[in-house]
């Protein structure tokens, strides 16, 4: 066992302090990440607060990490020291289903394990990124291409794919109008992506306050929710609805804005259950969709495609001291886009 530092949630809603961990031996399959930085996701708050119900603690979390492999088992054929690569918010899953074996190991039915707040097959604890070094199954370790750093590729392994994933499977492209709902760490990332894939972008916010912002990372539009004239002018305007928002909404006035045979994918989670009238639905043959991450091979293709197009993520850069801080103005909407912790402050 390797003792490692890291900065844990003692207790739900406590908050996070730095300690130590136990890392497992680097085993046959195994790859052993020095972790260079890591993004702090929304639901790493709603997991920390136990807000999508009983959590384990003492939790440390982060499921977007970067960083470089130092050490490797002798069965690991993917991976070799030195490579820059990043672990996402998967450590394993059954690999026997149908799901695992068509790459969707997001919806393993025989249950995947997450890189924290979980319990591997071994029987341990996960801990997450907020640490120094991490041991997942080369399996489930993805290659960072030379066109991105790593501090803007870390965010790109729950923002990026969890965007990139639902704007592929439906086809978001040349001819298609999409909309992203909220305009934050995903919806900064559904806008960039969706642009790259040539489709028509429009943002649907709160306010105007971000608009520049919008139109500047790809943005063809950008309205106010709060104006009700927004669902008058854009009723049966789009092709595809993106909601990145962990909010309730009023899911029957985003249905109206679908054109015939649309799609509205949520893929934030809210904490509370939803009402909606079916007729919403029923209504032109419409979509009320959800979508999770992506598999590993998508999480690399996702990886490649934003190399390709020269983009990472916007991020804001902070000590691990800072996390507590950046919890409260994730909550506030205070953040443009995503705070990545530089981990050597650990």
């Amino acid at each position: 066992m390797t003792t490692v530092a890291a900065y844990a949630a003692p207790a739900a809603k406590a908050p996070l302090e730095r300690t130590t961990i136990e890392r497992r031996p680097v085993g046959e399959f195994d790859v052993l990440i020095d972790i260079k930085f890591a993004g702090i996701c929304h639901s790493d708050i709603h997991q920390a607060r136990e807000g999508w119900g009983e959590a384990i603690f003492p939790m440390v979390p982060g499921h977007e990490i970067a960083g470089v492999v130092s050490e490797v088992g002798p069965g690991v054929t993917r991976h070799q020291v030195g490579d820059r690569v990043g672990v996402g918010c998967l450590v394993d899953s059954c690999r026997e289903c149908d799901n695992c074996k068509a790459g969707l190991e997001q919806y393993c039915t025989g249950g995947n394990v997450g890189t924290y707040n979980a319990v591997g097959k071994d029987g341990e604890v996960t801990y997450g990124g907020y640490s120094e070094k991490v041991v997942v199954d080369e399996n489930f370790v993805v290659r960072v291409p030379d066109g991105l750093s790593l501090d803007v590729a870390a965010p790109l392994l729950c923002a990026g794919i969890t965007t990139y994933s639902p704007l592929k499977h439906w086809n978001a492209g040349p001819g298609k109008k999409v909309a992203v709902i909220g305009f934050g760490g995903l919806g900064h990332m559904a806008v960039k992506i969706a642009h790259a894939l040539g489709a028509e972008v429009t943002v649907l916010s709160q306010s105007l306050r971000k608009q520049d912002d919008g139109l500047k990372l790809g943005a063809d539009h950008y309205y106010a929710t709060s104006d009700p004239k927004t669902f008058e002018e854009l009723r049966g305007t789009f092709d595809l609805i993106i909601s990145t928002v962990s909010a309730p909404l009023d899911f029957g006035a985003f249905l109206a804005l679908l054109r015939a045979d649309g799609a509205l994918v949520n893929v934030g989670a809210p904490e509370e259950p939803i009402s909606l009238n079916l007729f919403s639905v029923i209504a032109g043959r419409k979509t009320l969709a959800g979508s999770s991450i992506g598999g590993i091979r998508e999480t690399q293709e996702m990886l490649d495609f934003c190399a390709e197009h020269g983009f990472g993520a916007e991020i804001e850069l902070i000590s691990a001291s800072e996390i507590n801080e950046a919890y409260e103005r994730v909550l506030n909407s205070d953040v443009r886009y995503r705070f990545v912790i530089d981990t050597a402050t650990i």
